[in-house]
Protein backbone atom coordinates (compact mmCIF):
# COMPACT_ATOMS: atom_id res chain seq x y z
CA UNK A 1 0.00 0.00 0.00
CA UNK A 2 1.39 3.42 -0.96
CA UNK A 3 1.62 6.41 1.35
CA UNK A 4 -1.22 8.03 -0.60
CA UNK A 5 -3.35 4.89 -0.13
CA UNK A 6 -2.64 4.91 3.62
CA UNK A 7 -3.42 8.62 3.84
CA UNK A 8 -6.68 8.11 1.97
CA UNK A 9 -7.68 5.24 4.24
CA UNK A 10 -6.74 7.13 7.44
CA UNK A 11 -8.61 10.21 6.28
CA UNK A 12 -11.77 8.30 5.32
CA UNK A 13 -11.69 6.29 8.56
CA UNK A 14 -11.01 9.20 10.91
CA UNK A 15 -12.81 12.19 9.42
CA UNK A 16 -16.22 12.33 11.07
CA UNK A 17 -19.07 14.60 10.05
CA UNK A 18 -21.64 16.03 12.44
CA UNK A 19 -21.57 18.69 15.15
CA UNK A 20 -18.48 18.74 17.37
CA UNK A 21 -17.13 21.04 20.06
CA UNK A 22 -13.37 21.39 19.67
CA UNK A 23 -10.87 21.75 22.51
CA UNK A 24 -10.80 25.48 21.79
CA UNK A 25 -14.55 25.63 22.43
CA UNK A 26 -15.20 26.36 18.77
CA UNK A 27 -17.91 24.41 16.97
CA UNK A 28 -17.13 22.37 13.85
CA UNK A 29 -19.06 20.21 11.42
CA UNK A 30 -16.22 17.74 10.99
CA UNK A 31 -13.73 16.18 13.35
CA UNK A 32 -10.59 14.09 12.89
CA UNK A 33 -10.85 11.16 15.36
CA UNK A 34 -7.38 9.60 15.50
CA UNK A 35 -8.62 6.78 17.71
CA UNK A 36 -10.49 5.35 14.74
CA UNK A 37 -7.25 4.25 13.00
CA UNK A 38 -5.92 2.91 16.28
CA UNK A 39 -9.09 0.86 16.83
CA UNK A 40 -9.02 -0.64 13.33
CA UNK A 41 -6.66 -3.65 13.55
CA UNK A 42 -6.16 -3.97 9.79
CA UNK A 43 -5.42 -0.28 9.25
CA UNK A 44 -3.24 -0.02 12.37
CA UNK A 45 -1.26 -3.06 11.20
CA UNK A 46 -0.71 -1.50 7.75
CA UNK A 47 0.41 1.78 9.33
CA UNK A 48 2.82 0.00 11.67
CA UNK A 49 4.32 -2.02 8.82
CA UNK A 50 4.86 1.18 6.83
CA UNK A 51 6.52 2.87 9.83
CA UNK A 52 9.24 0.24 10.31
CA UNK A 53 11.63 1.77 7.71
CA UNK A 54 11.40 5.09 9.60
CA UNK A 55 12.88 3.62 12.80
CA UNK A 56 16.39 5.06 13.18
CA UNK A 57 19.26 2.57 13.10
CA UNK A 58 20.44 1.59 16.56
CA UNK A 59 17.04 1.91 18.23
CA UNK A 60 16.81 -0.54 21.14
CA UNK A 61 13.41 0.28 22.66
CA UNK A 62 10.20 1.75 21.29
CA UNK A 63 8.46 3.98 23.84
CA UNK A 64 4.77 4.66 23.25
CA UNK A 65 3.18 7.66 24.92
CA UNK A 66 -0.09 7.42 26.81
CA UNK A 67 -2.73 7.09 25.39
CA UNK A 68 -2.71 6.99 21.59
CA UNK A 69 0.94 6.02 21.28
CA UNK A 70 0.35 2.78 23.19
CA UNK A 71 -1.67 1.11 20.43
CA UNK A 72 0.75 2.36 17.77
CA UNK A 73 3.89 1.22 19.62
CA UNK A 74 2.45 -2.23 20.28
CA UNK A 75 1.72 -2.80 16.60
CA UNK A 76 5.04 -1.26 15.58
CA UNK A 77 7.00 -3.42 18.03
CA UNK A 78 5.45 -6.53 16.55
CA UNK A 79 6.59 -5.55 13.06
CA UNK A 80 10.02 -4.27 14.10
CA UNK A 81 10.79 -7.03 16.59
CA UNK A 82 11.76 -4.44 19.21
CA UNK A 83 10.73 -4.33 22.86
CA UNK A 84 8.26 -1.68 23.96
CA UNK A 85 7.93 0.64 26.91
CA UNK A 86 4.61 2.28 27.75
CA UNK A 87 5.12 5.83 29.01
CA UNK A 88 2.60 7.40 31.37
CA UNK A 89 1.97 11.14 31.55
CA UNK A 90 2.98 10.80 35.18
CA UNK A 91 4.12 7.88 37.31
CA UNK A 92 1.31 6.17 39.14
CA UNK A 93 1.53 6.50 42.93
CA UNK A 94 1.00 2.78 43.63
CA UNK A 95 2.32 -0.62 42.54
CA UNK A 96 5.57 -0.23 40.66
CA UNK A 97 5.18 3.58 40.67
CA UNK A 98 6.95 3.70 37.29
CA UNK A 99 6.71 6.32 34.61
CA UNK A 100 7.69 3.79 31.92
CA UNK A 101 6.24 0.29 32.08
CA UNK A 102 7.43 -2.70 30.08
CA UNK A 103 10.95 -2.71 28.63
CA UNK A 104 13.67 -0.95 30.59
CA UNK A 105 14.79 2.35 29.05
CA UNK A 106 17.89 2.98 31.19
CA UNK A 107 21.12 3.05 29.20
CA UNK A 108 19.29 2.25 25.95
CA UNK A 109 18.62 4.14 22.71
CA UNK A 110 14.89 4.85 22.81
CA UNK A 111 12.54 5.99 20.04
CA UNK A 112 9.47 7.86 21.30
CA UNK A 113 6.33 6.82 19.41
CA UNK A 114 3.16 8.92 19.20
CA UNK A 115 -0.01 8.82 17.14
CA UNK A 116 -0.50 12.45 16.11
CA UNK A 117 1.85 15.40 16.69
CA UNK A 118 0.54 18.94 16.84
CA UNK A 119 2.74 21.09 19.11
CA UNK A 120 5.15 18.33 20.16
CA UNK A 121 4.70 19.34 23.79
CA UNK A 122 3.96 15.90 25.22
CA UNK A 123 6.85 14.32 23.30
CA UNK A 124 9.25 16.97 24.61
CA UNK A 125 8.01 16.52 28.18
CA UNK A 126 8.11 12.72 28.04
CA UNK A 127 11.53 12.76 26.37
CA UNK A 128 12.89 14.84 29.25
CA UNK A 129 11.46 12.32 31.71
CA UNK A 130 12.90 9.36 29.78
CA UNK A 131 16.30 11.04 29.61
CA UNK A 132 16.14 11.51 33.40
CA UNK A 133 15.63 7.73 33.64
CA UNK A 134 18.87 7.20 31.71
CA UNK A 135 17.49 6.75 28.18
CA UNK A 136 19.15 8.20 25.12
CA UNK A 137 16.39 9.82 23.08
CA UNK A 138 17.22 11.68 19.90
CA UNK A 139 14.22 10.83 17.73
CA UNK A 140 10.45 10.54 17.79
CA UNK A 141 8.16 8.80 15.31
CA UNK A 142 4.50 9.53 14.69
CA UNK A 143 1.76 8.36 12.38
CA UNK A 144 0.64 11.91 11.53
CA UNK A 145 2.44 15.25 11.79
CA UNK A 146 -0.26 17.92 11.68
CA UNK A 147 2.42 20.39 10.55
CA UNK A 148 1.51 22.95 13.21
CA UNK A 149 5.01 23.57 14.57
CA UNK A 150 5.64 20.30 16.41
CA UNK A 151 8.67 19.27 14.35
CA UNK A 152 10.28 22.67 14.86
CA UNK A 153 9.59 22.69 18.62
CA UNK A 154 11.00 19.18 18.95
CA UNK A 155 14.12 20.13 16.99
CA UNK A 156 14.63 22.94 19.50
CA UNK A 157 14.55 20.22 22.21
CA UNK A 158 17.12 18.09 20.37
CA UNK A 159 14.58 15.62 18.97
CA UNK A 160 14.19 14.75 15.29
CA UNK A 161 10.59 14.02 14.31
CA UNK A 162 9.90 11.32 11.73
CA UNK A 163 6.33 11.09 10.42
CA UNK A 164 4.67 8.45 8.28
CA UNK A 165 1.99 10.91 7.13
CA UNK A 166 1.52 14.66 7.27
CA UNK A 167 -1.48 16.96 7.14
CA UNK A 168 -0.43 17.61 3.54
CA UNK A 169 -0.64 13.88 2.74
CA UNK A 170 -4.17 13.73 4.17
CA UNK A 171 -5.19 16.79 2.15
CA UNK A 172 -3.67 15.32 -1.01
CA UNK A 173 -5.55 12.06 -0.44
CA UNK A 174 -8.82 14.01 -0.66
CA UNK A 175 -7.70 16.37 -3.38
CA UNK A 176 -8.55 19.56 -1.41
CA UNK A 177 -9.44 20.86 2.02
CA UNK A 178 -7.73 20.95 5.37
CA UNK A 179 -6.95 17.90 7.47
CA UNK A 180 -7.50 18.25 11.16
Amino acid sequence: MTTLDLARQVDSTCRLRGQFTLRSGRSADEYFDKYQFEADPVLLDALAAAMVPLIPAGTEVLAGLEMGGIAVVTALGRHAGLPCAFVRKEAKPYGTARLAEGASVADRRVLVVEDVVTSGGQIALSTGQLRALGATVDDALCVIDRQEGGARALADAGIVLHALLTRGDLEASRGTGAAG
